[in-house]
């Protein structure tokens, strides 16, 4: 993945981490709850979750799942959908007037692909969204992707590789990129 870097597991910076995860997902969990039409109530709680204000243009519909909330940043404009995942730790840059259509996961993070490093690290790399993209229903967009301005992801595109300003991507596919070495076997 682009810029990818890595958080080495068992560390006081993941333990930082995985408190933070532990508070955001809490704050989530209360914020599903809240009545619809309680939109001081959610703006208040969207604020604890991603650690600012948000912009008042700012609409996200419940059921809405974030696991970090520093890492998430929004321009004006904004519309999420029922059902969004933002998986943030790497950074998720939103532009302006951009609309997340539901059931849209955003992952910033991951483990490395390697069988014998895969549970020492958690890897992350940003996503940037530019302005006036369109993503539709049940997309995935994966770490270290730039969406170029007016693109649109078409539903159910898995997203691994920058889209070009003014394109339309579109579908899903199953690309062996290169074979894995086997883990070292254990001995007793």
């Amino acid at each position: 993945m682009r810029n990818e870097q890595r958080l080495r597991t068992g560390t006081p910076e993941s333990r930082a981490f995985a408190e933070r995860v532990q508070t955001v997902m809490g704050l989530t969990s209360r914020l599903n709850t809240l009545p619809f039409d309680d939109l001081d109530a959610r703006r208040a709680v969207l604020t604890e979750i991603f650690g600012r204000p948000v912009p008042e243009s700012l609409s996200i519909l419940p059921p809405f799942h974030c696991d970090f909330g520093l890492g998430a940043s929004f321009g004006e404009r904004v519309f999420i959908n029922q059902g969004c995942f933002f998986l943030d730790y790497g950074g998720i840059t939103v532009g302006d007037r951009v609309l997340i259509g539901p059931g849209v996961t955003l992952s910033t993070a991951g483990h490395p692909v390697e069988l014998d490093e895969r549970y020492d690290f958690i890897t992350h790399a940003p996503i940037v969204i530019e302005d006036d993209v369109w993503i539709g229903a049940a997309a995935t967009v994966t770490p270290g992707v730039t969406i170029g301005r007016g693109s649109v992801v078409g539903a159910g595109a898995v997203v691994a590789k920058d889209v070009p300003p003014l394109s339309v991507v579109t579908a899903t596919s199953v690309v062996e990129r290169k074979r894995l070495k086997p883990a070292p076997t254990a001995t007793s």
